[in-house]
């Protein structure tokens, strides 16, 4: 009695019909849930960077459960904490994972890829205008302010297509995106984990599908692009005493 017990994912609770997982009444049942992968948190926490966390109690058993849940949210570095419940939390990252996050990026990545090659571009164009601009520059500027900041910082050409597209783009996946909403609230998804994830074979199903994608001419391409980015740190120039000297960054 007065233990707690933690999650960082509302998967095993809001499905626990599924899962069978249910909890003593006499336990706090809580949540930290960080907003990335688990090497992204590990880093940030190192870094001291911290991570952005949602938080949420789906049982209080001793009155303390908010303040322990805030408790862990501080021991993982979290560098702000937002109140969820468990059921928006596991909605929205189902969603969020198999949509915009990864599924949905891996999917528009690998369609406009394949309509470059179609056309005559070589690897290297196709990758590099798909992912390395994205990923090297794009992605940096909506970090930093928005989306609408990066709109601002690029070419008068590709704002104007940017905002032109956008919208068609929008039409074309709601309807998808719609339909994956409703399969996680239904529990549709979640049993379709539980069923393939069970299997006794099925890291080595998994490590054939990862294969596959990291095997296709895309993903080689970007290997290839990866390793020809440049290593040597910028330079930067000083005055002293002495002149002017061109020294490495620390």
């Amino acid at each position: 009695k007065g233990d707690a017990l933690y999650f960082s994912h509302g998967f095993s609770i809001v499905y626990k019909n599924q899962t069978k997982v249910i909890p003593p009444d006499f336990v706090d049942v809580i949540m930290v849930a960080p907003k990335g992968s688990g090497t992204s948190v590990r880093r940030n926490f190192l870094s001291g960077a911290g991570i952005n966390s949602s938080y949420a109690v789906a049982q209080d058993a001793t009155g303390r459960a908010k303040e322990r849940c805030l408790a862990v949210g501080i021991g993982i570095g979290s560098g702000y904490l937002f109140p969820t419940t468990f059921e928006h939390e596991v909605y929205s990252d189902l969603t969020g994972e198999r949509g915009v996050l990864m599924g949905a990026l891996a999917g528009i990545m690998e369609a406009q890829y394949d309509v470059l090659r179609q056309n005559g571009h070589s690897p290297s164009e196709a990758f590099n205008e798909t992912v390395e601009e994205l990923t090297q520059s794009l992605i940096r500027l909506v970090d930093e302010h928005g989306m609408d900041w990066m709109f601002s910082n690029c070419s008068a050409t590709a704002q104007r297509g940017a905002l032109d597209w956008k919208p068609k783009f929008k039409q074309a996946v709601m309807p998808v995106f719609r339909k994956l909403y409703q399969r996680v609230k239904s529990g549709e998804e979640t049993a379709r984990v539980l069923r393939t994830c069970g299997k006794k074979n099925y890291k080595e199903l998994l490590d054939a599908e990862l294969a596959e994608m990291g095997n296709s001419e895309m993903w080689l391409a970007g290997k290839a692009v990866r390793e020809l980015r440049p290593k040597e740190k910028a330079k930067v120039i000083t005055k002293n005493t002495k002149g002017i000297a061109g020294r490495k960054s620390n």
